[in-house]
């Protein structure tokens, strides 16, 4: 009868301490249901916000207008007084540092003349301001108003993205505030054509990516930033894109310091590969036609007739495709070249360079044979290299450059900054102007 009552006292002990573990525990399966998602959405949660812009718009109007003929709409559209009214408009963004800056999409604050920045644990919103953007890259750094340590996400890295691994974007999609979708990748570095014979590099995803949700975070299993999502196909569905954390990391420093981003100078004037040399090789190119005399390339050992093949393991297929990489770095970036010379393939590696004072107008004087000046009437011909294709086309002293490549050309500083970004193409069209009449030749 003794064992009976200490056998079944050792079980009573024993399920009563089972009890005790389980009320301390909290509820079953508790610890389970928090996955490595919920985990990293708690981690990076905080530091994603809500972006809010305002842009006043003027428009004139005429009082006629759809009852008159478009000539007596035009002249009274002058006199009327402009209609004056606000638009908004919303996206996402992510705290990067401790000082309120907020890393987010270019077009998210495009002509925004107020911003405003909602915090998740804060119902009020507050002000920010523009720090610096990069128009072609689509990204920009804002600085939320105020004083106080924000809660940031620090950038990690995107280069060791796998394909399927998961991922999940945090933003403000349709203006439902702080909304989470998950996905996988899909694509570490997906080429997307954009305006102007462009394209730009992305990380593909199928976590859906919705207009609110641009400017906001990618992140992977771990909370760390790996991208920021960008909207940017409106017929897409079921596949999301984010800029790559790293392109992102290059620039920061320089849109935070200067407010733009300087462009890298290699020092390279690339070519087209033949049709064949790229089919005999199995991928594209890019031919390296000239270097530049004292230039980062010419340092490191590039020669004209090599073949660049990859910049830090990101594929070149063509000039455009070089020159859109190339705009994600910035002077003294470390670059890494896989280089086809003959048959033998050779990395180099070599430090980017500041491009060198007045570039783009020694460019334009080298290679197109022009001397060029301010005017009051515009960028003027000053003089023309004898022999050059310019003289035989028969362009004069006097003359005025309107346009190139489709940009208007006001200034020698439009100018250099158009050649500085199509530093390569040949030929450009250009819109040259002689006592008002306009003709268009292509250089060289």
């Amino acid at each position: 009868m003794k064992d009976y009552f200490v056998h079944n006292g050792k079980r009573l002990l024993r399920f009563v301490l089972v009890l005790s573990c389980l009320a301390l525990a909290g509820p079953v399966g508790a610890f389970d249901r928090r996955t490595p998602v919920v985990q990293a959405i708690e981690k990076a949660g905080p530091a994603v916000v809500n972006i809010r812009t305002e842009q006043i718009i003027k428009r004139s109007s005429s009082p006629f207008f759809g009852f008159a003929e478009p000539f007596f709409e035009e002249f009274f559209r002058d006199l009327a007084p402009p209609r004056v009214y606000k638009t908004q408009s919303i996206g996402s963004g992510v705290i990067i540092d401790k000082r309120g800056y907020v890393l987010t999409n270019a077009h998210v604050i495009e002509k925004a003349s107020k911003i405003y920045v909602a915090l998740p644990d804060q119902a009020k919103e507050r002000e920010a301001r523009l720090i610096g953007k990069d128009d072609r890259i689509d990204l920009a750094v804002l600085q939320i108003e105020g004083e106080g340590a924000f809660p940031a996400l620090d950038p990690g890295r995107s280069d060791d993205l796998l394909v399927g691994e998961t991922v999940i974007a945090i933003g403000n999609p349709l203006g439902l505030g702080h909304s989470i979708t998950t996905g996988v990748v899909s694509s570490v570095r997906r080429r997307i054509p954009t305006s102007d014979n462009d394209f730009s590099m992305f990380i593909q995803t199928d976590s859906l990516i919705n207009p609110g949700n641009s400017g906001g975070p990618l992140i992977n299993i771990n909370g760390e930033l790996i991208g920021i999502n960008t909207a940017i196909l409106q017929q897409a569905q079921g596949i999301g894109f984010a800029i790559p954390i790293d392109t992102a990391t290059r620039i920061l420093d320089d849109l935070i310091r200067l407010g733009k981003v300087r462009p890298a100078y290699l020092g390279v004037i690339p070519g087209e590969v033949s049709r064949a040399f790229s089919k005999n090789l199995g991928s594209g190119g890019v031919l390296v036609e000239r270097i530049e005399k004292g230039s980062p390339a010419e340092r490191a050992g590039l020669r004209p007739a090599d073949v660049i093949l990859s910049l830090d393991d990101d594929p070149v297929g063509s000039p455009t495709e070089y020159r859109s990489l190339m705009r994600t770095y910035t002077p003294d970036d470390e670059v890494r070249l896989q280089v086809l010379r003959g048959t033998k393939q050779l990395t180099i590696q070599l430090s980017l360079a500041e491009l060198p004072p007045n570039y783009g107008l020694s460019y334009g004087e080298r290679l197109l044979g022009l001397s060029l000046a301010d005017s009051r009437a515009g960028l003027r011909v000053e003089q023309v290299a004898f022999g050059s294709k310019a003289e035989r086309i028969g362009i004069l002293h006097g003359d005025l450059v309107a346009e190139v490549e489709g940009q208007r050309v006001r200034n020698s500083e439009d100018f250099s900054r158009i050649i500085e970004e199509m530093i390569g193409r040949e030929p450009l069209r250009c819109l040259i102007v002689r006592e008002n009449r306009g003709y268009y030749i292509d250089l060289p």
